[in-house]
């Protein structure tokens, strides 16, 4: 490599288990091939990717280091090492670009080890970023970026959403000339060979507890059906991917895209999985689903969030989702034979500690009535955790609670704020520990008696074993203390839960 201006890009640890393929990473070195040098660290498949990068630096070949920051684990990378590549490497200029930095951007730009933010799409963004820099242009007219000048924060203009189907293809083979992209294809529920994909950006939708919303501010843009299933066919063929992931915020915006390419995978034998809103697709015709069906998708994942019609409107769902509407839904779709994978988010801010109290108990009595209906809709539980929705009545509620996101950017690698992140510990003032415990020891109660199935690990007789000792405290609702339950899950069982761990 005889340039200089070489860009090392950066994919955080996410996930301990069955890494899937870096789709933000080869994106953003899509937008740069053949324009700048790079090099792909992923953290999920090294054992010390800090002293790769280091390497890397030490050649004299690289000037960027780039990461996609997701909350959560990859910022227990994403942080320590950028303020080390900082204070060893002061020349480095360092990027970071994902949801984090994007909703979290003025915490990252004080940290003092972070130049730049890339918020939103980097496609046009990120490599006009590094040409200014290269040339020593001005930056205020590059969309989508966030930086410092006289020492005060710059947010530039957002630029549109670009149509998906004109963007570079993403660098699959130049992936594979760092990691085998055998290794991202992981068993899981799906399939043997699991492909992760993104086949559209934002989602059309304005909830009001929703990361992406200040991001993408209701706006969606996806590919074409035989642009998807091209892809597809390119790793099915030259990897061997036999099942699909779908990590789009919303894979289910067009009915006629969906119909479209569930016509083109008929016959490819792949079941497929993707994240959709309920009343989006009630209004699908029953052969759309049918033919969903038919051609493998096996499992959507909603989020029904509570089946308080008041909430919801409070969540500013941006629709027209109802408690009744989710039961119905669940119902049709035992009719069709897709899982519903519902999610809830629990602990939502009342009028009164009471009313928050009283308001987790109807939204587990909900949760169980969908069971009854539909005993193979697999529920995903989460502590409600705010997110900086600016504007959302849901979001004032929050901030006049007395509640606060972290002021320095170490903090959000403390085992509270990581957990916070996973909606597992929501430092909430509103949430006594009394209702947490009765949240999650339903929880547990719950993934007792309904094992998920995505979790291929638990044999049959392990399942009834655990759902036989399940079962009376179910179903006479008692749910405190279920030390056995956590144990069995624990050491017996080793239980994977989804909302965490994905399949």
């Amino acid at each position: 490599m005889l340039n200089k201006n070489g860009v090392i890009l950066f994919n955080p640890r996410a996930a301990n288990y069955k890494p899937r393929i870096p789709n933000s990473i080869l994106s953003v070195a899509a937008s740069i091939d053949n324009l700048f040098p790079y090099v792909i660290v992923d953290g999920n498949l090294e054992n010390d990717p800090l002293q790769i990068i280091e390497q890397y630096i030490l050649t004299g070949n690289f000037k960027y280091f780039a990461l996609t920051v997701m909350p959560g684990p990859q910022l227990k990378q994403a942080i320590p090492f950028s303020k080390k590549v900082k204070s060893a490497f002061p020349h480095i200029t360092i990027i970071w670009g994902g949801y984090f930095a994007s909703n979290q951007h003025k915490v990252v730009m004080e940290s003092g080890c972070v130049d730049y933010i890339i918020y939103g799409p980097g496609d046009k963004a990120f490599p006009q970023l590094l040409s200014s820099i290269e040339k020593n242009a001005p930056l205020h007219l590059i969309p989508n970026l966030i930086w410092k000048e006289d020492n005060n924060i710059i947010k530039n203009h957002k630029d549109e959403l670009y149509e998906q189907d004109e963007l570079p293809s993403l660098p699959y083979e130049k992936l594979n000339s760092f990691y085998p992209i055998s290794r991202y294809l992981g068993k899981t529920y799906l399939g043997t060979k699991t492909i992760a994909y993104h086949s559209s950006i934002g989602c059309p939708f304005t909830c009001a507890f929703c990361g992406i919303v200040p991001i993408y501010n209701a706006r969606w843009k996806g590919k074409s059906a035989s642009l998807i299933y091209q892809d597809i066919q390119y790793l099915k063929k030259n990897y061997g991917g036999n099942a699909i992931e779908f990590h789009d915020n919303n894979f289910f915006v067009s009915e006629k895209r969906c119909v479209e390419f569930s016509k083109l995978i008929m016959h490819d034998n792949m079941q497929w999985w993707g994240e959709g809103r309920i009343d989006t697709l009630d209004k699908y015709s029953d052969e759309s689903l049918q033919l969903m069906h038919k051609a493998g998708c096996k499992m959507i994942f909603f989020g029904a969030e509570t089946g308080n019609d008041k909430i919801l409107k409070m969540m500013d769902k941006g629709g027209t989702q109802t408690g009744e509407q989710i039961k119905r839904f669940a119902a049709r779709l035992h009719r069709i034979g897709i899982v519903p994978e519902y999610s809830f988010v629990l602990g939502t801010p009342g009028e009164s500690a009471e009313a928050t109290d009283k308001q987790i108990d109807e939204d587990i009595q909900f949760i169980k009535t969908i069971k009854s209906i539909n005993p193979d809709t697999e529920i995903i539980i989460y502590v409600y955790s705010p997110v900086p929705t600016e504007g959302s009545d849901l979001y004032l509620a929050v901030q006049q609670s007395g509640f606060h996101f972290p002021k320095k950017l170490e903090d959000w690698i403390s085992p509270q704020w990581e957990n916070f992140d996973l909606r597992k510990n929501p430092l909430t003032p509103w949430l006594s520990p009394s209702m947490i415990d009765k949240i999650k020891n339903f929880e547990t109660v719950l993934n007792g008696y309904f094992p998920t199935v995505s979790d291929i690990r638990l044999t049959p007789g392990k399942r009834k074993i655990i759902s036989a000792i399940s079962a009376f405290r179910y179903k006479v609702g008692f749910y405190a203390l279920p030390y056995e339950i956590k144990f069995l899950q624990k050491y017996w069982l080793q239980y994977r839960q989804p909302e965490t761990e994905g399949f």
